[in-house]
């Protein structure tokens, strides 16, 4: 048994395809179902059942996984040790950034990063909160860009800036009468949200102090009831566009508006304004978190100086504030 075998393994098990295994590990089919079966023979069990459309593990196949998963993560550790003595700015950065955030972040910073830092190369992947801690604590990822603070003793952060919300209505919107939105006027209007799993979602809904929420509405006391309460947006585009198309209205984080569909103060082709909020507390940290284990944090710590460096005017920097 080798490395190699047991990235075989885990390949199977998460792709749950022997064919996609094998594209992922950059060799033929036959050879790695030849050495899985190698494996087996040479262990006695059964890794893995075969039929002609699936591949499901077996117990003993979870288990092994299991402890190959552990083998392979003190084996990346390892080489990262010895990575960071050679050159601590050289080598990957797997890196993980929530779905509102990277569209509109990510473009202005690694152009930046890879002038400031070419040796270094950003693996980048877009997912939610909850799965980012998941692959972070699991060692998938090196760090995760996250706009909320995670009870994780084993992890820690460096935060880059606080973003404020804005307010995303309709030009002829009744809101557009007015010079300044406070959190009286959102409880007034029908506030469209992301679904669940989003952090975004949960932070609007602490904005607006929500009394109950309903699936693709924040329903408020003193609040009109949506008509629309079962449509769900699982972006931020498609919340927008349902902006744009009546439905309501929506808070959108500030880097968003820099993004191709917002401007500042003014009305987009789509028919939507963003104005900004009249409220301290509507606004959402944003931190780089990544394991106290990592050996490189001088890549992290790079990372946070390019970000913070190259961010627009409309969120408020942290790093290296006194």
């Amino acid at each position: 048994m080798n490395l190699r075998d047991l990235r075989y393994i885990l390949a199977v098990v998460e792709e749950r395809h022997f064919g996609r295994a094998a594209e992922r590990c950059n060799v033929s089919q036959p050879t790695l179902s030849g050495q899985i079966r190698k494996l087996e023979d040479s262990l006695g069990v059964t890794l893995f059942e075969r039929t002609n459309r699936s591949v499901v593990t077996t117990a003993v196949g979870e288990a092994i996984a299991k402890h190959a998963r552990l083998a392979l993560e003190q084996t990346d550790l390892i080489e990262g040790i010895a990575r960071a003595q050679r050159d601590p700015m050289s080598g990957r950065l797997r890196l993980g950034v929530i779905p509102t955030i990277s569209p509109y972040l990510m473009p202005l910073v690694l152009r930046r990063l890879a002038e400031a830092h070419p040796q270094l190369t950003p693996v980048l992947s877009e997912e939610v909160t909850a799965r980012l801690l998941e692959r972070l604590t699991s060692h998938e990822i090196d760090a995760a860009l996250l706009a909320t603070t995670p009870e994780a003793p084993d992890l820690a952060s460096l935060p880059l800036f606080d973003e404020p919300f804005w307010v995303a209505h309709p030009r002829d919107h009744p809101l557009a009468a007015l010079e300044e939105i406070t959190e009286a006027d959102l409880a007034e209007v029908d506030l469209l949200l992301l679904t669940d799993g989003h952090c975004l979602r949960d932070q609007v809904l602490q904005v607006c102090d929500s009394r109950t929420a309903q699936s693709g509405t924040t329903a408020r006391k003193g609040t009109r009831t949506s008509p629309f309460g079962d449509l769900r947006a699982s972006s931020l585009e498609t919340l927008l566009n349902m902006v744009a198309a009546g439905f309501g209205c929506t808070l959108v984080p500030a880097l968003a508006v820099k993004g191709a569909q917002l401007t500042t103060m003014g009305t987009t082709d789509m028919g939507i304004v963003a104005r900004p909020l009249k409220l301290a507390t509507a606004t959402r940290p944003v931190a780089l978190w990544y394991r106290r284990s990592f050996p490189q944090v001088q890549m992290i710590e790079a990372l946070a100086d390019v970000v913070v460096a190259n961010l627009p005017n409309t969120v408020r920097p942290l790093r290296g504030q006194t």
